[in-house]
This record gives C-alpha cells, sequence and structure tokens, in this order.
C-alpha cells in the first residue's frame, strides 16, 4: 500500500515539474523587461501603426514574436474597422486634390470626434484620398478605396487607421469638377466647408476668391439658368399668394409678382449676388471684368445629411428599471474626478498614443490628466 502511494506520489511531482517544452499547448508567459523590449514595441507600433498598449500586449502573447504579433495585430485590426463601421461618424475634414488634367475634387472624410479630425494621422489620411480620387475619372468611392497606395489598397490603409485611432473612419463622398478646357479653383474654410468653383477662363486665383463667396453665402445656384423650373413655379405661387387678397388689378399684381421673383433670383444665383470681398460689384460683373463666365460650383460640407445620435441617459435607465422617464429619479451629480470613462473613444485614443505622442498632447492640454486619471495607469 505504501509503494502504491509512493509511486503514486512520484508520477505527480514529475508530470507537474514537466519543462514546458515537452508540452506544447502550454504558452509560457513572458516578462515585459525580459523578452519584450521598448525597442521591439516601438518597431512593430512603426510597421502596423497600432497602439503602444497593443502592441505590448500582443508582443508579450507572442514572446516577442515580431513577425507574428504583427500578423495577429493585422487581423486585430481589420475586426476593429468591421465592428466600429456601423458608429455614427459626423465629425471629420475636407480635403482638396488636383490632377496635373485640371480636374479638382473635394473629398469628404469622416470620423467619431473633432478631437480625431484634428489628429495628424487623420489629416494625412484623407489628404492622401483626395490625391488619389484627383487622378479617377468618376466621383465613385469604391473605386477609390480599390485603388493602390504604397503597396496597400486605400481601403487597407483605412482600416488600419482604424485599429490605430480607435474610431470609425470613412470615406464619405467625392465631389470632382473641371478638366481640359476649364479652369477650376478651391477653397476650404476650417477644415469643413469646402468649395470647388468651375469657370470658362479666368485664372485660379479668382476660382479660389469666388468659392470664398460661396463658403460665406452658401447661394442654392450659380446662375438663373440652373434654377429647375419646379423651383421657379414653387416660388411664383408663395408670392402670388402675398399679394392676391391686395385687391389690386391683376395686370398691377403680375408685375408685384414679377418683381419679386427678380429680387429671389438676385438673392439665390451666385453671379447676381454682391461679391463680399469687395462690396461694389455683383459675382458677375467680377466675372467679366476678369474675362471669365462661370460654369458651376459645388459646395460640401462635414457632416451635412447625417443623423447624429443624441443619448437620452435618464430614459436607459427608466426603461432598464421599468419606469417611466418623467417617474425615474434624477441622476445624482458625478465628480469630474471620479467619472467613468469606459469606452470613451478620445481616451481609447490617446491611451495608444506613445509617451512622446501624449506628452505633446498634454503639454498643448495640461488638464488631460485631470479629464483622463486613466492615463496616469499607463
Amino acid at each position: 500500500m505504501k509503494l502504491a502511494a509512493s509511486l503514486a506520489l512520484t508520477a505527480t511531482l514529475a508530470t507537474a515539474f514537466t519543462p514546458f517544452s515537452l508540452n506544447p499547448t502550454i504558452r509560457r508567459p513572458t516578462s515585459l523587461s525580459a523578452e519584450v523590449t521598448t525597442a521591439l514595441i516601438k518597431e512593430l507600433r512603426e510597421s502596423t501603426g497600432a497602439g503602444m498598449m497593443d502592441c505590448k500586449k500582443t508582443l508579450m502573447e507572442f514572446d516577442g514574436d515580431l513577425e507574428a504579433a504583427a500578423d495577429d495585430l493585422r487581423k486585430k485590426g481589420l475586426a476593429k474597422a468591421d465592428k466600429k463601421a456601423a458608429r455614427i461618424a459626423a465629425e471629420g475634414k475636407i480635403a482638396i486634390g488636383k490632377a496635373a488634367d485640371g480636374r479638382s475634387v473635394l473629398v469628404e472624410v469622416n470620423c467619431e470626434t473633432d478631437f480625431v479630425a484634428k489628429d495628424g494621422s487623420f489629416a494625412t489620411f484623407a489628404d492622401q484620398a483626395a490625391a488619389l480620387a484627383a487622378t479617377l475619372p468618376s466621383d465613385d468611392v469604391n473605386s477609390l478605396m480599390g485603388t493602390s497606395i504604397d503597396g496597400s489598397t486605400l481601403e487597407e490603409v483605412r482600416a488600419a487607421l482604424v485599429a490605430k485611432i480607435g474610431e470609425n473612419i470613412q470615406v464619405r463622398r467625392i465631389a470632382g469638377r473641371g478638366g481640359s478646357g476649364t479652369t477650376t479653383g478651391a477653397y476650404i474654410h476650417m477644415n469643413r466647408i469646402g468649395v470647388l468653383v468651375e469657370l470658362e477662363g479666368g485664372n485660379e486665383e479668382l476660382c479660389t476668391d469666388v468659392a470664398m463667396h460661396v463658403a460665406a453665402m452658401n447661394p442654392p445656384y450659380a446662375t438663373q439658368d440652373d434654377v429647375p423650373a419646379e423651383d421657379v413655379e414653387k416660388e411664383r405661387a408663395f408670392l402670388a399668394s402675398q399679394v392676391e387678397d391686395s385687391g389690386k388689378p391683376a395686370e398691377i399684381v403680375a408685375k408685384m409678382v414679377d418683381g419679386r421673383l427678380n429680387k429671389w433670383f438676385s438673392e439665390s444665383c451666385l453671379v447676381s449676388q454682391t461679391y463680399v470681398k469687395t462690396n461694389d460689384k455683383t459675382v458677375g460683373k467680377l466675372l467679366e471684368e476678369n474675362g471669365a463666365k462661370m460654369i458651376g460650383f459645388t459646395r460640401v460640407e462635414v457632416g451635412e445629411g447625417i443623423e447624429k445620435k443624441v443619448d437620452d441617459f435618464a430614459a436607459e435607465v427608466a426603461a432598464m428599471a421599468g419606469t417611466k422617464k418623467e417617474d425615474a429619479p434624477a441622476p445624482a451629480p458625478v465628480a469630474e474626478e471620479g467619472r467613468q470613462n469606459d469606452n470613451n473613444p478620445i481616451l481609447e485614443y490617446l491611451q495608444n498614443m506613445s509617451p512622446e505622442e501624449l506628452a505633446e498632447v498634454v503639454e498643448q492640454n495640461p488638464e488631460t490628466y485631470n479629464e483622463f486619471p486613466e492615463l496616469n495607469k499607463v
């Protein structure tokens, strides 16, 4: 009996102390200081564009194997991009691209927060997208995303940027104008409003000046010829309804309506508006003085037409508690210091920065650590 127990104990000890190399299903825990160096993390971050914390965790998981970690991060990056694609992205940037043949384009690239919209990597991606879009014959976004750049498609570059920054990023639309035989120019206001102007004759500087006017005044039409007939009839009917009870003769009423309609044309059409830069002539007169003729313009604004989600926290809590919103108690004030930042895209973005990048952000925004105390744990 004692012999059997002794043999069993010996077998148990032998199994317990079997070297890890004899059991390939068990991964040996890695010491960051011993095997995953700062240099390795930096190299992986530069090759994949992933965040610092993601690089560190993945290298630890793969025992410092740089190639395996890079492959895993790329797979995770694509998965992250797909997962975040459903999130609303209504912030962003308008970028300009111009081709050698004179074609110019505006490209709207969206993200979730204005914080990321000001990021250098995001701006670079938007500029790359615009430069590529200018070389394409159409304004098709799918064609643009399949275009190659530095050995990868633009879609693959976008997915990698989503993994790095942590927000949904989308190339929403392209608006192009011009080509050989016409003159184009563009103006971007605060990265949020973009205008392209196309002229017959003139020069790029003149186009840019007119584009600035369009950005400020936002005229619905370029010339009177561009106004759809149904819009004219709708406005005429509206103006007629205003004077039909005036008691004046029909011919006088007709002249009143025509006069007001002409005033509406002058206010709604670009060439009839007073040029905002000088206030002493119309845009049409400006073009005439410079030997140019209006062909058309395109105005694009970040996020226009996108319905932004508005969270109603009180309603959500009431629904979970099975009560009406009116019956739900007012939420207790939360101290700024104890605020929860879970799933905050800005926090995720900051955590994925290198120490040098984070230090630069903190230098520009000294309250960063107070607003996101989690950063002190990185």
